[in-house]
C-alpha cells in the first residue's frame, strides 16, 4: 500500500516525503492533520511540529541536525533553514543483543566459485597486471593492447563503428545526417576467449609508488597485496622500474603477512634490471602467458553461502537510499552475517553521526576503542586543511534530500544491517572474522571499493538513488537502485531496484530475498553484473591524506 509521508523511526521529529507534495496540501498522520507550509519534493523532509532556532532534528531516531530559524509544522526543512549536527561519542555505553534472522531457506545453498588453496573461494577468476610505480603504466598498456583482443577478452566496442560510419559520411559530404547514425550494442562471444575458465586479465594504473609520501607507498605495496590476495584473483604480474619507494620487497613482505606459505603465482620484472623495454616486455608476456595456462585449469564447484565476503557501498545517494536500497543491503548483511559468511561497511565519513550506535555494536572493547580512534583521526585530518566531514553531501545529495551529512550517514549505515561488528579495520587490512567489519576509507565511491577489494570482498553490492556507473577490477559490482525511475531511466547500469519498497509492493525483508538470489547468480558466473558488462574497472588507491 502506497503512503505519502514516512516517519522513519518513533523519534523522529521530521517526515520523509515520498512523493511530490504541493503547498497548502493537508496531510493526515497518526489522526493528526498537517497543512504544509510549502512544497516538498519528494525525497525532502518537513516538520511534524513547529521548531524553534537551535532545535534539534531527528532522523532514524537520532540528531541529524540544528535549525537556523523558527519553522512551523509542515515546513520543508533545507540548507537554509538547518544545519548539521550530531551527538558526541564516547566508548562502548550499553550491551547489544542480537536477534538475528531466520535463514533456513539459505543453509544449504550454495554458489559455484573458485576454490582457492588458502581455502577461500572466488566469484570470478582473474589475473592481474599491475605497475609499482606510475612510470610502468605505459607498459601495462602496452600488454593490455597485446593479451586482450588476441585472448578474446576485449568486448565489442560499438562507438567505433559510430565513428567510422560518421567519418564516412562526412567524407562524402553528407554533414546533415552525421547525427541520424546510431549505435547497436553488441554482447561479447564466449567462444572468442582462449582461456575458458579466466574471467579476464585485469591491467590496473595509477600514479602511486614514488614522489609521494613512504607511507603512501607501504599502503600502495599493502592494497596490491590484498588485491593479490583476493579470492577473485589467480595471480598476478608486477611491473618495477626499480628505484621507486614502492620496492618488491615491500610487496614480498606485505603477502608473506597475509600467508607465510603463499601459493598463488606471482611475478615480478624490473625494467632496470631487464634491459631494454623489448625485453621486459617479451619476458613479461611470455610468462603471463604460460601462468594463464595454468590458471585456467581451475573450475566452478560449489561453495557454501558462508564463503561469501561481500562489500557494501553508496553512491549518488538520495533521498530514498536510506528507506530502500540501504536497508536492503542491511537485510542482506544480516542474513549472510548468520550464515558464517563476512560483510564489510566502509566510507567512514559516512558514518559521522551514527557512532555511537556502531560502538555499541561492537563485540568488544578493543574493537570499540579502535573504530572511535580512527574517526577521530580521520575528522581531525579533514579539520586541519579546513574541511570537515559537514562537507561530504554532494550538490546532487543535496538536491535530492541528503542536506546533511548526518542524514546521509544515518541512511547510508543501513547498509550494515542489525547485526554485531566483529572487527575494525584500518586501510588495506583485510577482513578473516565471520560477521559485519567496518573499514576506514573514503566516502569517494571509487577509493571506497577499491579498498573493499583489497580488504576481501568477492562481490561489492553498490546502492544509487542517482545513478552511478562504478565497477571494480577484480570484484563484481551489483547496483541496486532506490527507486523504480533511475531503474527505468539508466537500466544499463542498474542490475536490482529496490523501487518496490518507497510504493509499497515489497517488504525489506522481501527485497533482500531477491537480492541475495540475484547475489548468487552473479557469484556463479550465470548472470555478468552490469559494472562488468560496462568493462567498469575503476581502481584509485587512497593517499593518506584528506578525502572524503
Amino acid at each position: 500500500m502506497f503512503h505519502k509521508v514516512l516517519r522513519i523511526h518513533p523519534a523522529d521529529n521530521v517526515l520523509v516525503a515520498l512523493s511530490d507534495l504541493k503547498a497548502g496540501e493537508k496531510l493526515d498522520f497518526d489522526g493528526e492533520e498537517i497543512t504544509l507550509a510549502n512544497a516538498v519534493p519528494a525525497k525532502h523532509k518537513f516538520t511534524m511540529e513547529a521548531l524553534e532556532a537551535g532545535d534539534t532534528i531527528y532522523m532514524y531516531g537520532i540528531i541529524v541536525g540544528k535549525t537556523l530559524t523558527n519553522l512551523e509544522k509542515g515546513a520543508a526543512i533545507t540548507t537554509e533553514n538547518i544545519v548539521h549536527q550530531t551527538a558526541p561519542y564516547t566508548g562502548k555505553r550499553k550491551p547489544f543483543t542480537w536477534n538475528p534472522p531466520v535463514v533456513d531457506r539459505w543453509k544449504e545453498r550454495t554458489f559455484d566459485g573458485y576454490h582457492r588453496p588458502d581455502g577461500q573461494v572466488g566469484t570470478a577468476n582473474y589475473w592481474l597486471v599491475v605497475p609499482l610505480v606510475f612510470c610502468e603504466n605505459r607498459n601495462v598498456d602496452i600488454m593490455k593492447q597485446a593479451f586482450v583482443e588476441e585472448l578474446g577478452f576485449a568486448r565489442p566496442n560499438p562507438y567505433k563503428s559510430l565513428v567510422r560510419e560518421m567519418k564516412i559520411r562526412f567524407l562524402e559530404g553528407d554533414s546533415k545526417s552525421l547525427q541520424q547514425v546510431g549505435v547497436e550494442v553488441l554482447e561479447q562471444s564466449a567462444e572468442e576467449k582462449v582461456f575458458k575458465n579466466i574471467d579476464g586479465i585485469k591491467f590496473l594504473t595509477h600514479n602511486g609508488g614514488c614522489g609521494g609520501t613512504r607511507q603512501d607507498s607501504e599502503a600502495l605495496c599493502a592494497l596490491i597485496a590484498g588485491y593479490i590476495n583476493n579470492p577473485n584473483v589467480a595471480g598476478a604480474t608486477i611491473l618495477s622500474l626499480g628505484c621507486q619507494n614502492a620496492q618488491p620487497a615491500i610487496l614480498r613482505e606485505k603477502l608473506a603477512r597475509l600467508d607465510p606459505d603463499y601459493k598463488k603465482k606471482v611475478i615480478i620484472l624490473e625494467q632496470q634490471v631487464e634491459g631494454t623495454e623489448n625485453q621486459l616486455l617479451t619476458r613479461a608476456i611470455q610468462e603471463t602467458f604460460l601462468a594463464l595456462t595454468e590458471a585456467d585449469q581451475l573450475q566452478r564447484r560449489p561453495a557454501p553461502l558462508s564463503k561469501l565476503t561481500i562489500g557494501l557501498e553508496c553512491g549518488g545517494s538520495d533521498g530514498f537510499s536510506g528507506i530502500s536500497a540501504n536497508p536492503s543491503l542491511g537485510q542482506v548483511s544480516d542474513i549472510i552475517a548468520a550464515l558464517g559468511g563476512k560483510t564489510i561497511l566502509s566510507e567512514f565519513p559516512e558514518l559521522c553521526g551514527v557512532e555511537q550506535e556502531l560502538i555499541n555494536r561492537c563485540t568488544t572493547d578493543a574493537n570499540a576503542d579502535k573504530f572511535v580512534r580512527l574517526m577521530r583521526a580521520y575528522a581531525a585530518s579533514a579539520e586541519a586543511v579546513g574541511s570537515g566531514f559537514d562537507m561530504n553531501p554532494s550538490p546532487g545529495n543535496i538536491k535530492d534530500g541528503l542536506i546533511t551529512d548526518a542524514i546521509k550517514s544515518a541512511g547510508a549505515a543501513k547498509k550494515g544491517g542489525t547485526s554485531p561488528i566483529v572487527d575494525i579495520l584500518d586501510y588495506t587490512e583485510i577482513a578473516t572474522k565471520p560477521g559485519l567489519s567496518l573499514l576506514c576509507s573514503p566516502g569517494n565511491d571509487v577509493e571506497s571499493t577499491t579498498a573493499m577489494a583489497g580488504s576481501g570482498a568477492n562481490i561489492i553490492l553498490f546502492t544509487t538513488g542517482l545513478g552511478t556507473p562504478t565497477g571494480n577490477p577484480v570484484t563484481p559490482v551489483i547496483k541496486v537502485a532506490s527507486n523504480h525511475r533511475l531503474a527505468e531511466r539508466m537500466p544499463d547500469i542498474i542490475d536490482v531496484d529496490t523501487g518496490g519498497i518507497i510504493s509499497g509492493e515489497k517488504t525489506i525483508e522481501e527485497m533482500g530475498d531477491e537480492l541475495l538470489e540475484y547475489i548468487l547468480q552473479v557469484a556463479s558466473g550465470k548472470i555478468k553484473a552490469k559494472a562488468d558488462l560496462l568493462n567498469q574497472d575503476d581502481f584509485i588507491p587512497w593517499k593518506r591524506g584528506v578525502s572524503l
